[in-house]
């Protein structure tokens, strides 16, 4: 099969040409032939495997085939929806990319920057708007943005909107578009509630799946170390001077760990930067610039980054620490052993995070066999696994209250500073005070952006 069997223009062809694609993966095989019949989707596919050109390409090709009638006047016709600020920044600049040749303008818009170049980009007119949600309705809000010509939605990475708690902010938004509209939804997992969104806002979807759920890329070589916590920074070392200097995306569960590393590593002369909530959108745009121009080696990230971070030939990820959502797991070590590419990933496993391991295994239906690195061996005296920081399925803990209904269980305290957990932790002590109330409404409004 090749791209000129799927039907596309021979502007995108020459475009896609110019990108180095030689024959479509197989979930742009399947999706884009049926996106270009009008169908709604449902699909599913391991990270990496060309998601974004499997709804961009055909889109541009519907709006190439039928263009504005006023081009002076361009409505919003395509809303790609996405979770983070660095996911929105790479799908936008593939859309760049693969309209090269052809008359669509695009742009996209999320939080932690100025909104003022977003309006301006905005008000020239635009068919194709990239957006996460909360800037989004901010700027819908303001009567910056119109959403009543929305011919096709697109949910990307819609199982990580969920867990980022933008189901609110999605059904605010699927409000305000025409109900008579093109849907497509794409996840890495289908789980309970991806397929619960999809049957209250598709219709008659066609479902693809490529690959089973939950399973990573064939081409990752996968390895796993059983360090001490204390040791840990050393064994990063030790393999970054064992693998010359090849660039190295490693992976933190907690922000001041992804930071405190980084600075670690920089003391030793390895160019690093950190990148986490708490820092700046510039601060996290110029550190994946560096990072992609290869200015900077290593690149230290909390979770964020496990989704959205495409660089075709990263040779290397390292789980510095054991992501508690084994889920997670898939999405870190597929920033490697993209686009055909062979990688490697490598997580240093802390006698703390032994049940982490096994939960990565169960998910991924096979046995996990932590070995040793050599003078890093562990030693004999394993800690005790704190309460919360057992394995998370990202399912609340449920329990009876008296009138046999059921609550949430609180989370404990100081459960570190997580990307996710830190504002939690936040509440306690503040949430009956009118300056708490305020502090806790406008952290949500900056996290949903």
């Amino acid at each position: 099969m090749s791209f000129e069997n799927l039907g596309l223009s021979s502007s995108l062809l020459k475009a896609i040409e110019e990108q180095g694609y030689d024959k479509p993966s197989p979930i742009q095989e399947q999706v884009i032939p049926v996106v270009l019949q009008g169908k709604d989707v449902l699909a599913s596919a391991q990270t990496g495997t060309g998601k974004t050109a499997g709804f961009t390409l055909p889109i541009l090709e519907q709006f190439t085939e039928n263009p504005h009638h006023n081009l002076k006047k361009r409505n919003i016709r395509a809303l790609i929806l996405t979770p983070t600020r660095e996911l929105a920044a790479q799908i936008q600049e593939n859309v760049i990319n693969y309209s090269k040749h052809v008359d669509v303008r695009s742009t996209v818009i999320f939080g932690g920057v100025k909104q003022a170049a977003q309006v301006r980009a905005l008000q020239k007119g635009v068919d194709i708007l990239v957006a996460t949600p909360g800037r989004l309705l901010d700027l819908h809000n303001q009567g910056e943005v119109k959403l009543n010509k929305i011919e096709v939605l697109v949910l990307d990475e819609a199982d990580r909107m969920l867990d980022m708690g933008f189901h609110r902010d999605i059904q605010r938004i699927m409000n305000l578009i025409p109900s008579s509209r093109q849907t497509l939804l794409f996840s890495a997992t289908f789980s309970t509630e991806i397929r619960r969104l999809a049957s209250k806002f598709l219709t008659d979807p066609v479902t693809v799946e490529v690959a089973a759920t939950n399973t990573t890329a064939e081409r990752v070589n996968q390895s796993f170390y059983k360090v001490d916590k204390t040791s840990k920074a050393m064994a990063v070392i030790h393999l970054l001077e064992k693998w010359d200097e090849e660039q190295v995306l490693i992976f933190c569960r907690t922000k001041h760990g992804a930071s405190r590393l980084s600075k670690r590593l920089e003391k030793k002369g390895i160019s690093s930067a950190a990148i986490h909530g708490d820092k700046s959108q510039q601060q996290r745009i110029r550190a994946l610039e560096g990072f992609k121009k290869g200015a900077i080696r290593v690149l230290v990230a909390t979770d964020i980054a496990a989704r959205g971070l495409d660089i075709p030939l990263l040779p290397y990820v390292i789980n510095y620490e054991m992501p508690n959502v084994p889920a997670d797991y898939v999405h870190r070590i597929g920033r490697t052993g993209r686009a055909g590419a062979s990688g490697d990933a490598h997580s240093l496993v802390g006698q703390d995070e032994t049940e982490y391991m096994l939960a990565i295994g169960k998910l991924l239906k096979k046995a996990i066999k932590a070995k040793v690195l050599e003078g890093f061996e562990p030693s004999d005296n394993p800690p005790k696994i704190p309460q919360h920081n057992k394995p998370s399925s990202n399912k609340p803990t449920r329990k009876p209250n008296g009138g046999g209904g059921f609550k949430k269980k609180r989370p404990a305290a100081g459960s570190g500073n997580s990307e996710q957990g830190g504002n939690r932790n936040a509440r306690s002590g503040r949430q009956n005070t009118g300056e708490g109330k305020a502090k806790l409404s406008n952290n949500r409004r900056s996290n949903r952006r």
